[in-house]
């Protein structure tokens, strides 16, 4: 597996992170569907039920917090307690 270090932290290439087609469809604004905003990409919108029906979310400390893509989840597990300060 190759990275790229564009962000705050290398992440996995093919994820939507990482330059490949986004995980958690970009249809954020669609009426109706409750959105958050990703806390590894933060600024990355994710549908919720979408991110949910992929796998695509976390909990951590009685909070639950979606991910933009497939790379962001492992981001998350090596350090919960920084990203789910940055939202």
């Amino acid at each position: 597996m190759t990275t790229e270090n564009t962000g705050p932290q290398a992440l996995p290439t093919g994820s939507c992170c990482g330059g490949g087609q986004a995980a958690a469809a970009p249809s954020a604004a669609a009426a109706g569907d409750d959105t958050a905003v990703c806390p590894v990409m933060t600024g990355s919108t994710v549908v919720k039920s979408v991110a949910e029906a992929q796998g695509l979310f976390r909990d951590h400390d009685g909070n639950r917090y979606w991910f933009c893509c497939a790379g962001c989840g492992p981001v998350f597990d090596a350090d919960p307690a920084r990203y789910a300060t940055a939202i």
